[in-house]
């Protein structure tokens, strides 16, 4: 989606930035462990196939995809967007008869950064992103059962268990994004600075396709 390809999300733990070429190597590099593949029951690419991924999330006007960065480490500007990646977030935009549904997947994919707050920010800054800017009322989440952290963080945002499909082993979660959800959700993030990537990233930039 190109619609947020010139937009960064800084919070407190986790900045979001558009998914470009310059991530893709180290993106590569993580879905190469069985366990990320696991969770987010993914097939293994080669890098030329993440590339062409990329462009794809990029140019389909059905997915949203932000990079997670670690705010402190970026911020400073002493380090390349690559060593201060930590996951993704994604909306996706999939049912044709409801365009304000959206489909959310959140994933800290460094070990270190998990159970510290950055999935949660991350994930809400996605959210009011999606409400504010995208025009979303109704947010879902499928995730593995086995996946219980998740699960977890996702209740604690509101989300309500809606069904559980015992075949693909997937629980999906809702949120219906009332008035008094949106208040909620926007006082969740009145922290986050919106800016333009084209201004904050290293002048030595990421190249442009």
């Amino acid at each position: 989606m190109r619609i947020n390809q010139d937009t960064v999300l800084q919070g407190i733990r986790a900045t979001l930035v558009p998914y470009t070429p310059a991530h893709v190597p180290r993106y590569h590099a993580w879905m190469q462990s069985e366990e990320l593949q696991r969770l987010t029951a993914s097939e293994p690419l080669s890098l030329e196939q993440e590339y062409e991924m990329q462009h794809s999330w990029r140019d389909d006007a059905d997915k949203c995809t932000f990079i997670v960065l670690d705010t402190e480490r970026w911020s400073g500007q002493a380090r390349g967007e690559e060593d201060c990646m930590v996951g993704d977030v994604n909306l996706f935009l999939t049912d044709t008869e409801d365009p304000t549904l959206g489909e959310i997947e959140i994933m800290i994919a460094e070990p270190s950064y998990r159970g510290r707050g950055f999935g949660k920010e991350a994930t809400l800054m996605m959210m009011s992103y999606g409400v504010t800017d995208l025009g979303i009322t109704k947010f879902e989440a499928k995730i593995g059962q086995e996946n219980e952290a998740s699960i977890c963080m996702f209740k604690k945002l509101h989300f309500k268990e809606v069904a559980v499909n015992s075949v693909f082993q997937e629980v999906t979660l809702r949120l219906d994004v009332s008035d008094e959800e949106k208040r909620w959700l926007l006082d969740q993030t009145s922290h986050v600075e919106k800016k333009t990537y084209s201004e904050v990233k290293l002048p030595a930039g990421e190249p442009e396709t």
